[in-house]
Order: C-alpha cells, then sequence, then structure tokens
C-alpha cells in the first residue's frame, strides 16, 4: 500500500531546508542510518573519510579529549549506572563536570569511555534511530536492534579507533520487560559492552570500562562472588555506596579518574534503569551516601 504524500509547503515556509527529505523518510523503506546515507547526510560516527583521518593520526599536535571509569551493575530493582566526570587529554585536565552516562531513551542508557566527541555524536544518532523506527514502524525496536545498532555505529568508526584518535569503548544498559529465562518472562535489567571494533558482550551482573576499570574489575568479580549481599541482590543504597567505593578506588591508581570533591560539590553521575525508566540519583542522595560509608 503506498503511504500519501506530505504536504511539505508549510513546512517549506517555516524555514525548514531541506523538507523533501522529510517526504523520503514516509517512503522510505529502510532504517535511520541508511536514511541519512541516502541524503548524504555525513559526519564522523557515519562516514569515514580516509583522507581526514590519516591527516589527523599523522599531523595533530594536540592531545583529543577522552573520558575514562564508567560503571554498570545489576541491582535487585535493574541495572545502575555509573560515570566519574574527569576528561582528559593526554596528561591535562581538560574538564571536571562531563557527563559520561547518557540516557537514550525512556528505559535505556550508554555509559561512554573514550572520546567524548564521536561517543555524544553516537548517542544522539542512536536516540534519533529509536525514535525513528518507533514512529515508523509504530512500535518499539527489539532488545537485539538496540545492541546492534550501536554496534554498527561503533564499526562505523573503525578507521578513526584504529589510528587511536577517536576510539569509543561503551557499556549500554536497559531494562527488558520481555527478557525470558527458560521459557518464561522474566523482567531485568541486562548488560552489555563493547570492543573498539563493535563486537557487543552480554554480562550477567556487572561491567565496567575506561582507564581506571583496570583496578576495580576484580573488586567487581570478589564484590559478585564472595561478597554476603551479591551485586544483584542490593537495594539502591547498598549499590550506590559500592559504586562511589569503587570509582574513589579507580581514582586513587588512576590519574585519568576523578574523585569525588565535596568542596566543589563534583560527584559522579549516577543513573538507574528500571522498570518506571531512567532516573538520575539525586545530589542530596549521593551526599549521604558518601558522607556516610564512603568518607571515613
Amino acid at each position: 500500500m503506498h503511504r500519501s504524500s506530505l504536504n511539505l509547503d508549510p513546512l517549506a515556509q517555516q524555514g525548514v531546508s531541506n523538507p523533501s527529505i522529510l517526504q523520503q523518510s514516509v517512503d522510505y523503506q529502510g532504517d535511520f542510518l541508511d536514511l541519512l546515507r541516502a541524503n548524504n547526510v555525513r559526519f564522523s560516527a557515519l562516514h569515514n573519510q580516509k583522507s581526514s583521518v590519516e591527516t589527523l593520526g599523522q599531523n595533530h599536535s594536540e592531545e583529543l579529549i577522552e573520558g575514562t571509569t564508567v560503571i554498570a551493575i545489576r541491582y535487585q530493582d535493574g541495572v545502575m549506572v555509573a560515570g566519574d566526570r574527569r576528561a582528559t587529554a593526554g596528561n591535562v585536565v581538560m574538564y571536571d563536570r562531563a557527563d559520561k552516562v547518557l540516557e537514550i531513551d525512556e528505559h535505556s542508557v550508554m555509559a561512554i569511555a573514550g572520546s567524548p566527541a564521536i561517543a555524544y555524536e553516537m548517542a544522539r544518532t542512536l536516540e534519533h534511530s529509536f525514535q525513528y523506527f518507533r514512529r515508523t514502524q509504530l512500535q518499539e525496536l527489539s532488545v537485539e536492534g538496540k545492541i546492534r545498532m550501536l554496534a554498527r555505529l561503533i564499526r562505523d568508526n573503525t578507521a578513526m579507533a584504529l589510528q587511536g584518535i577517536g576510539g569509543v569503548v561503551p557499556i549500554f544498559a536497559l531494562y527488558d520487560s520481555n527478557n525470558k529465562t527458560e521459557n518464561l518472562v522474566s523482567p531485568s535489567g541486562r548488560i552489555f559492552f563493547y570492543d573498539v571494533l563493535g563486537a557487543q558482550f552480554e554480562t550477567v551482573d556487572f561491567a565496567t570500562s575506561g582507564s581506571g576499570s583496570v583496578w576495580i574489575r576484580g573488586i567487581l568479580h570478589y564484590l559478585d562472588r564472595w561478597s554476603e549481599t551479591r551485586l544483584s541482590q542490593m537495594d539502591i543504597n547498598q549499590a550506590t555506596s559500592t559504586i562511589l567505593r569503587l570509582l574513589d578506588t579507580a581514582a586513587e591508581f588512576d590519574t585519568a579518574t576523578s574523585g569525588t570533591n565535596m568542596k566543589s560539590q563534583i560527584y559522579p553521575i549516577i543513573k538507574t534503569v528500571t522498570q518506571d525508566g531512567v532516573q538520575e540519583l539525586s545530589l542530596d542522595l549521593i551526599q549521604q551516601v558518601y558522607a556516610t560509608v564512603v568518607q571515613v
């Protein structure tokens, strides 16, 4: 069945620079990324320009800004995702209030480690891809579709990553209301991590990425296996205190990871992904937990 054309004249009168793209999006039989390519929309996460990449890799004199440590753990209500606030360029601290935990849709977040410039672009593309699918297909994109869409974006960025100037190694966390365990629907939080070439892996209870992750991955394994309360059994306060302690540990050994600065009111960004959606923990709650169980 052919869908009727849109009346694009009002859009053109309101200053839309290329309203024909809107009509093509109605008739287009493909996903959002293919639609952009079909209309010659080019930007770094979707289009690797070999000459510019080689020029950057060989001739750039300034260090690129990079993000550092992010963590995701599955707790009793869903998934808790956190990141420190520091962005560095080589050995220089460029920014100490970066948000590395990005909400993609109502039930999913992306935590970034690597180049914020590329990662933020990926996040925006991912967000619009999910919206495009929802509006054109009148249904949510499946979990498998979401994680593969991010893998595709990472693969499209391979040339930049191999040059060492734009790699992104994210964590993708979501709440899956249709998750099945032994053929039974068992809603739960799910955590996926990626390598720099876009291979995707699902982890059971935790994931960490970034320069400080090497210092805390073993601690996470220890807590999940031998602590009195396993990660997946923790309540929100226990999970919050665990994450704050881990990020403080990473900051102790990794210069590219920021700790907590109470004087400047700089605390990690912590978000939960549950059946109720994505929520950011309030600064008051984080301050209270930090003062009670971390600052000893």
